[in-house]
Order: C-alpha cells, then sequence, then structure tokens
C-alpha cells in the first residue's frame, strides 16, 4: 500500500477550508452581536420576579410589576372624599354602640380604606369568618360585612358574662353554633344601623342584613372582577381586640357618587353654621338704595331738548294714588306718600312678588 504525499492542491483545499470557518464564525460573531443591540442584557432572576411584581420571599406584590399595571384600572376611593367622612363618624357612632352593647369599654380605629377586585377579597379572607350580605334598600344593591373569628369568640364571650382581661377561649376547627351565629347576628345589626346613621347626612339608607355565610362561595354579590370599596376597623375591648371589614362594591355607591366626589368640610356635610352666621350678618348690615317713584310720563326728544328751568310737565299720578318703590330695576313695594316730621314719607302698603321667569 503507497501513499501519495501531500501535494500543493490539498494545501489549497485546506486553506480554502479554514477560510470558510473563519467567515462562518465572523457570521455568528456578527449575528451575536446583532441579537444583543436588539435584545440589550439579559435579565436575571431577581428582575424577572420584580417584573412579575414577586418580591424576594416568593411572595406575590401589590405594589410593582405588571399585576400593579392591572389594578390600575381600579377606581381609586380618593376620588370619593365623602367616604373619609362617612367612615370617620361611623367610628365615632359605632364607639359608644358597641359600649352599650357590651357594657365594656370599647375602642375602635380605622385602619385604612382601600379599593379592591372583590374577587381577590373573598380569596384573602382569612377563616373561620362570619360573613354578612346586607342589602342597601334605597340604592337596591348589596354590601359585604366580615368579622373575623377573634372578634367572633370575644363578643360571644363578653355577652354570655365571661371574666373582663382574659383572653377569649377559641375552639378551632368546629362550625360556628347557633348562638354564636345569634350573638354576632345582634353585633351585625347594631353596625349596620350605625352604618346607615353615618350617611343618612349625605344621602339616607337603610342597611338591612339579608344572611350570614361562613363559607366564601356562598357570599357572592358581584362579578370577581368589579372593585369595591374596602373598610377595615379594628376593635379592642382590653387585651381581646378583633376586625370587622365593609366591602360596598362601587356599584352599590353608585346612585350616590356625584355626592361621594364632594369636597365638603365639617361635621354636617358642607354646612358651616360660623361662615353662615357671618356672612347673613354681613349682607344684613349691607347698604342699598330704595328708590321712591312719583310718577313717570313719556316725552319726545324735541321736548326734553327745550325744557328750561321753571318749565312744568304734567304726571299721571294723583295724590292718593300708590306709588312705586325700586331697589334698582326690582319692583319691591307699593306705598303711599305723606307727610312726617316736615319731611316726605312713604308707608308701605304691599309687597311686589317677583315675576317667574319661565326655564327655556
Amino acid at each position: 500500500m503507497t501513499t501519495k504525499p501531500p501535494g500543493k492542491g490539498d494545501a489549497t483545499l485546506t486553506a480554502e477550508k479554514d477560510k470558510m470557518q473563519q467567515e462562518w464564525a465572523n457570521m455568528s460573531a456578527d449575528d451575536d452581536m446583532e441579537e444583543k443591540r436588539d435584545d440589550g442584557r439579559i435579565l436575571d432572576q431577581k428582575e424577572i420576579d420584580s417584573l412579575l411584581g414577586f418580591d424576594d420571599a416568593g411572595v406575590k406584590s401589590e405594589k410593582t410589576g405588571i399585576m400593579e399595571l392591572i389594578n390600575s384600572a381600579l377606581v381609586n376611593y380618593e376620588r370619593l372624599p365623602m367616604l373619609d367622612i362617612v367612615f370617620d363618624r361611623l367610628v365615632r357612632l359605632l364607639s359608644t354602640s358597641l359600649r352599650n352593647l357590651t357594657s365594656d369599654n370599647v375602642e375602635i380605629s380605622l385602619d385604612h380604606i382601600s379599593s379592591v377586585r372583590f374577587g381577590d377579597y373573598l380569596n384573602s379572607i382569612p377563616l373561620p369568618a362570619m360573613l354578612g350580605i346586607f342589602k342597601a334598600e334605597e340604592w337596591d344593591d348589596h354590601g359585604l360585612l366580615v368579622v373575623d373569628s377573634a372578634l367572633i369568640y370575644t363578643i360571644v364571650d363578653v355577652l354570655l358574662g365571661g371574666r373582663r382581661g382574659t383572653s377569649a377561649l377559641r375552639v378551632e376547627g368546629r362550625p360556628y353554633t347557633t348562638i354564636e351565629t345569634k350573638l354576632i347576628e345582634r353585633m351585625v345589626h347594631v353596625v349596620l344601623n350605625d352604618l346607615s346613621t353615618a350617611f343618612d347626612p349625605l344621602s339616607p339608607v337603610s342597611f338591612r342584613l339579608e344572611r350570614i355565610e361562613t363559607n366564601p362561595r356562598f357570599a357572592t354579590i358581584t362579578q370577581s372582577n368589579n372593585a369595591g370599596v374596602l373598610v377595615r376597623l379594628r376593635i379592642d375591648m382590653g387585651d381581646r381586640s378583633g376586625r370587622i371589614e365593609i366591602m360596598i362594591p362601587y356599584a352599590t355607591l353608585e346612585p350616590i357618587r356625584e355626592l361621594l366626589l364632594q369636597m365638603f368640610m365639617g361635621e354636617k356635610f358642607g354646612r358651616d353654621t360660623i361662615w353662615e352666621t357671618h356672612l347673613t350678618r354681613e349682607l344684613f348690615q349691607t347698604d342699598i338704595q330704595l328708590s321712591a317713584i312719583l310718577g313717570e310720563t313719556t316725552i319726545s326728544l324735541d321736548e326734553l331738548v327745550n325744557l328750561q328751568p321753571g318749565s312744568t310737565f304734567m304726571l299721571n299720578t294723583r295724590p292718593d294714588d300708590l306709588i312705586e318703590m325700586r331697589v334698582g330695576d326690582q319692583s319691591m313695594f307699593m306705598a303711599k306718600v305723606g307727610q312726617k316730621q316736615g319731611q316726605i314719607a312713604c308707608s308701605i302698603e304691599e309687597y311686589i312678588e317677583p315675576e317667574k321667569t319661565e326655564e327655556v
């Protein structure tokens, strides 16, 4: 067997092959550079989690990421400034009502008011809990009131004569008894009555409890994607405490939306008695000019130009006729002309009703 020594043609073929491989390598490098220019740098895992709305612990965040863009469509409760006043009034009313109900020192604080989607809120309710579905009669829609487990056992213990200063004994893993449900129902009625009273200066409404559920699936009052106002109240009774959450969909508040948009100041929802009294007093002290029209006549421009000192013209008014008294162009009274203490005086006989203008 003989071998052929490498010739010039083999060297040329090898050089061309190396050149082609170099060209392919250069093309690949150009593609990588183009891809880098188009896509930019590669995101690491932390940046991907932040984009999707997860924090370092793997828990979805409510303030960052794509979920924040989705939830940005929610109506912000701050666009309804009157809600703050309504629920502040509810806190004051409920403090007195629950003291009368429990005969104990009760402190209520408003944790916060926020806007949430109804479906997300139902999934976040810590169980066990009691969910009261109530109806706003005048608005013909529903709301949700949630009492957490800690407050349930606290109210039951207090109403059944439990010792003061001791924490309520919780028995988990069993359904609530009829007695416990009835006692919580009494408290829910008190809360709804005070909520109606809090809305009364703005718009009279009656909240009526329809039923109490323990399973959130049976407490669906609106579609999951619908937004609503969530109000969290913290109730403290000595060493014992609990929470009440009130969820009112925006569809329920729609009939009074225009009223909730107004920015009123003061306890009486827009009526400031100090400024009313001051403005009334200043108006009554304002000087106006009251004119007594003794008579009117019509003359030509030629007669007006030729009037001289001493000229006379006749008026169609007799001494016994009533004359008209005006403020500006507005006729106010009809009066008789006479004399008093050597001066001309007018005695008002009747009031002239203002003319009603027809609305176009």
